[in-house]
């Protein structure tokens, strides 16, 4: 779960809360105001508790979406991992309140202080986790994918060699109705071109076609051509591990690095590279892996 929360408070560009796979959960509806500490003892029912608080608070992105949208697109990125997520959301929204109306800033105030009862009740089940010896370690953190299966857009047959031949693999999570990820499309084919020569790849991930859905594939096969994205892209199956990490994925377009091994490298980009500083940022990644791979020959 704390990826989970890493990623939503690196939150750059787009909620993707059309994409329902996000936790496994069903319709929560209005955000549950019993007390944590009531028949939440056990270490499952703790988690199960964490996974609704998470999947509430994308309820209320989903709710008012396009508001949210215009919020997350004036984040700053560098700024986004620390402190109180709700003030992080409030204080974003004071420094551009120009850019909203006076139903918008009264939707998201309201938003937010929703948001803010959550995170209380968030925080106290991740200390109940603490005490209890259930949270994540550091190992815990590391994230690999030891089996990836599906097809790409071609019908070829996808698994693990994809990344063992690779010095480093850019995986792109992408849906066909973001807006955002689309517009980077065309930028994704000229960072695969640029990192060929260093051992590298760009592969894209759309999530609309998970386990070959025929007619999302053909549809996301013309937006690519109508963006000149020509590296690949998988239509993968929905559980496997690459599968299982999309459906926890809260903001799209997201990018990740993973190395020879399988292994996810670094943080998540959330935000597109179509921004020059996010495609410094994450060229500066990819290099990182590329010497990290040659070291280790």
């Amino acid at each position: 779960m704390k990826t989970r929360k890493i990623i939503i408070m690196i939150l750059t560009l787009c909620v993707a809360l059309s994409f329902t796979a996000c936790t496994g959960k069903g319709d929560s509806g209005k955000a549950d105001s019993a007390s944590v500490s009531e028949g939440t003892d056990k270490t499952e029912d703790l988690q199960a508790k964490l996974d609704d608080l998470y999947q509430q608070e994308n309820q209320i992105f989903e709710k008012h979406k396009d508001v949210w949208e215009k919020v997350f697109s004036k984040m700053s990125k560098t700024d986004a991992g620390s402190g109180d997520y709700a003030d992080y959301l409030a204080s974003t929204v004071e420094a551009n309140k120009k850019s909203f109306t006076e139903d918008e800033l009264k939707t998201l105030k309201e938003d937010i202080e929703t948001i803010r009862g959550m995170e209380e009740q968030i925080t106290e089940v991740e200390n109940k986790l603490d005490a209890s010896g259930a949270s994540e370690s550091e190992d815990d953190d590391i994230i690999a994918f030891n089996n990836i299966s599906g097809k790409d857009f071609d019908g070829n047959d996808v698994d693990e060699s994809l990344f063992s031949k690779n010095a480093v693999t850019v995986m792109n999570f992408w849906f066909t109705g973001c807006k955002p990820c689309v517009a980077e499309l065309s930028k994704l084919n000229e960072l695969n071109d640029a990192i060929k020569s260093m051992g590298g790849e760009v592969v894209g991930v759309n999530t609309d076609t998970f386990d070959g859905k025929e007619s999302t594939i053909k549809e996301a096969k013309k937006i690519l051509e109508s963006q000149g994205a020509k590296y690949r892209n998988f239509a993968l199956d929905a559980n496997s591990d690459a599968g299982k990490y999309a459906s926890e994925i809260m903001a799209f377009p997201t990018t990740i690095l993973v190395d020879r091994k399988g292994n996810v490298v670094g943080e998540p980009m959330v935000g597109g590279i179509d921004n020059q500083d996010n495609y410094d940022a994450l060229m500066k990644q990819i290099q990182s892996v590329v010497d990290a791979d040659s070291a280790n020959k």
